[in-house]
C-alpha cells in the first residue's frame, strides 16, 4: 500500500472531509484516529499518538488532507499482524512483574497449558525452544514475534 490511485486518493478525501466540522478542509487532531478506522485502518493509540507528534507537538493544530494522506499510507503500510500482536504482547505484559519485558518460561508454559485454547506440553516445548535466556526468562515481545510470524 505505498500508493494510492487518484480514485482512490479522492474517496479518502471525500471520506476526510466528511470529519470537516468548520468547513475549512481540515480535521481536528483529535479525530485522527477515528478518520483512520474510517477509512479501514485499526491504528493502536500509539501510533496516532505517534503520527500527531509528527504533524502537530502541540496537540492544538488542525490537519490538511494534505498532511493526513502520508500519515495514512504510513500507518497503512504496517503489517496487520503487527496490530495483532499488540493485543497479545499486551496480554503477556501483565505476567511481566518487573516490567523488564521478560517472563519465565514457566509462566509461560502455565498460560500456553492453562489458559484459553489450551496447547499441550510437547508444543509448549517446541514454541520455546531456544527462547529461555540462562536465568529461565523469555522476552515476550520476541516470542509473540516468532509466533506470528510463523
Amino acid at each position: 500500500m505505498s500508493s494510492l490511485s487518484d480514485d482512490q486518493i479522492s474517496e479518502h478525501k471525500e471520506a476526510f472531509m466528511l470529519f470537516d466540522r468548520r468547513g475549512d478542509g481540515k480535521i481536528e487532531s483529535a479525530q485522527l484516529g477515528e478518520v483512520l478506522r474510517s477509512l479501514g485502518l485499526n491504528p493502536t493509540q500509539a501510533d496516532v499518538k505517534k503520527a500527531l507528534n509528527e504533524v502537530d507537538p502541540k496537540g492544538n493544530k488542525r490537519i490538511s488532507f494534505e498532511e493526513f494522506l502520508p500519515i495514512f499510507l504510513s500507518i497503512g503500510q504496517k503489517k496487520p499482524i503487527n496490530s495483532s500482536n499488540e493485543g497479545f504482547v499486551d496480554g503477556l505484559r501483565v505476567f511481566d512483574r518487573e516490567g523488564n519485558g521478560q517472563i519465565s518460561a514457566a509462566e509461560l508454559r502455565h498460560v500456553l497449558t492453562g489458559l484459553g485454547e489450551r496447547m499441550t506440553d510437547e508444543e509448549v516445548d517446541l514454541l520455546v525452544s531456544g527462547l529461555e535466556d540462562q536465568q529461565g526468562q523469555i522476552n515476550y515481545e520476541e516470542f509473540v514475534k516468532m509466533v506470528m510470524s510463523g
